[in-house]
């Protein structure tokens, strides 16, 4: 009985503070009140500041230069300077570790591994990119995901493709646990199949779960009946109504401020200006001193008298010198090390120099510099919407995984917007019909599939194509000059290696100033 009595008592407070956060004011625009049952209930909840999601670091944006600091010893020309501007975001503090994808993992074998064990098994990494054929790497391939020794290590040999999945899933996990937080779902260990939790299908009103106390509904004033016709939803309780109703009330919206943006990769311009971390060498709106790495300055190591000469992050020092000399270790790692070593930059961000470089969300196109916009810079739209029953204008109903199905843009419903006409803008400016001019001369493009393979012909004179993703920053096994946040390289989405893995990243909404 105590039991209940608890349970009861806990349910009743999560009421009240779900109640005190609908406050009746005034309209400025009709004067009739928000949140008051009398008038119909349109509700306007209270919110103060996004919430941090777990591991993210606040990034507070602004204009910077992005592009190269140093003499380009490649040749590549693709990374001219050019000024542009992010928007505040957050971002992971360090790589995501292998203990975090292992509980990706997990999951996945859980909620999958019975009707659809491919998809367990097409998120694996891929440990056999320890593999040389003149190196003894065997153990690596053996130990590096799994040993707990390696637990706290960036996570390697996952695709772009995996990548982007990985923070699909932990969107999904982070807000199911922000609604368990506040009462308003149960645990739920048996999700199985497309009966789990995903913030769209659940927006959606296409999944339920464990219901331990839905937000009161004020549509409806205390006991009066629904007018004639009415949906069946108005039967629900108003503000006023008791707590302990189980299922009563309604599910949680997007315009209850409750629940986070996306996880996801970064953009190149994101992940450059974060790792660039000028806050610390600005007076006022001048910058006082140039940056090749995140650290103030061009040496690779600290002259902090405290730690003078000690390496900044890991990276390959010279031909065969991976860690140093026995007895006075430079990095102390031959391969990646442990997330969080070696110096944090002024946003307070680990190795966004060396360890293992990172996967971000563009599309490769070497002229990016001058093509991308100079406002939240990216390439690699492709616009989607929803799939709506045709009939009936509802959503038709989530997938077999238990997600909300999503189809390209189709030019009818593009055709007469200004600021798009198709779904596909990844070559937009560099490769698609309107960028291949011959001589003044349009090229005749009816027959051809790839728009793309005009400018870049894909496995005959170029590794460009559509599927080309920009990785960023150094590794373990590079030398200096790929520490700079401004190099650049590309790799097709699928591609795995050994040294490069990724962090995540999401959207700020609202103000550009924590907590303003």
């Amino acid at each position: 009985m105590k039991i209940n009595r608890l349970f009861q008592v806990s349910g009743f407070v999560v009421a009240i503070l779900l109640v005190g956060a609908c406050k009746k004011e005034p309209s400025r625009s009709t004067g009739w009140d928000y949140n008051n049952p009398k008038n119909g209930g349109f509700e306007v909840r209270q919110y103060a500041d996004q919430e941090t999601g777990p591991g993210l670091v606040f990034i507070e944006g602004g204009t910077f230069a992005m592009g190269n600091t140093q003499d380009d010893v490649m040749f590549d020309w693709d990374n001219s300077p050019r000024r542009v501007t992010v928007s505040s975001f957050y971002m992971d503090e360090t790589e995501v570790r292998n203990l975090d994808y292992l509980e990706y993992l997990f999951w996945l074998d859980r909620v999958y591994s019975t009707d659809f064990p491919a998809v367990y098994r097409n998120a694996l990494p891929d440990t056999l990119v320890w593999r040389d054929k003149l190196a003894y790497n065997e153990p690596l391939v053996e130990y590096y995901l799994r040993h707990p020794a390696y637990r706290n290590y960036p996570v390697v040999g996952v695709s772009w493709v995996q990548a982007n999945d990985y923070c699909q899933w932990r969107t999904d996990r982070v807000n199911e646990m922000l609604l368990i937080k506040r009462g308003i779902l149960n645990w739920d260990p048996d999700q199985k199949n497309e009966n789990n939790f995903n913030t769209e299908a659940y927006l959606a009103g296409q999944y339920e779960g464990l219901v331990n106390q839905n937000l009161p509904n004020i549509g409806v004033q205390s006991g009066r009946k629904p007018a004639k016709g009415a949906p069946a939803t108005q039967n629900l309780p108003n503000i006023n109504a008791k707590s302990g109703k189980g299922s009563e009330g309604r599910i949680v919206r997007m315009e209850d401020g409750i629940l986070l943006p996306k996880y996801r990769l970064p953009t190149e311009a994101e992940w450059e200006f974060a790792a660039l971390g000028l806050i610390g060498n600005t007076l006022y709106e001048r910058v006082v001193e140039r940056k090749n790495y995140p650290w103030n300055g061009n040496y690779v190591r600290t002259l902090e008298s405290r730690y003078y000469g000690s390496f900044m992050d890991n990276f390959k020092r010279g031909k065969g010198d991976y860690m140093g000399v026995a007895g006075n270790l430079n990095d102390a790692a031959d391969i990646p090390a442990a997330c969080g070593s070696y110096f944090p930059n002024d946003y307070g961000l680990y190795n966004m120099a060396g360890n293992v470089s990172e996967w971000v969300l563009d599309v490769y196109r070497p002229l990016n510099s001058y093509d991308v916009t100079d406002l939240r810079p990216y390439r690699g739209n492709l616009f989607q919407e929803k799939v709506v029953n045709p009939a009936t204008g509802a959503l038709v109903n989530k997938d077999k995984f238990g997600h909300i199905v999503y189809e390209d843009v189709t030019d009818a419903n593009a055709r007469f917007r200004r600021n798009y006409n198709k779904a596909d803008n990844i070559n937009y400016l560099d490769g698609d019909y309107a960028s291949n001019v011959d001589n003044g001369v349009w090229k005749d493009t009816t027959n051809l599939k790839n728009a793309t393979n005009l400018m870049y012909e894909f496995e005959v004179s170029s590794l460009i194509n559509d599927h080309a993703r920009v990785y960023k920053g150094g590794n373990w096994k590079d030398q200096a000059f790929y520490m700079s946040p401004g190099t650049r390289r590309y790799l097709d989405e699928t591609a795995k290696s050994d040294a490069i893995g990724f962090r995540c990243a999401m959207t700020r909404v609202g103000g550009s100033i924590a907590g303003k």
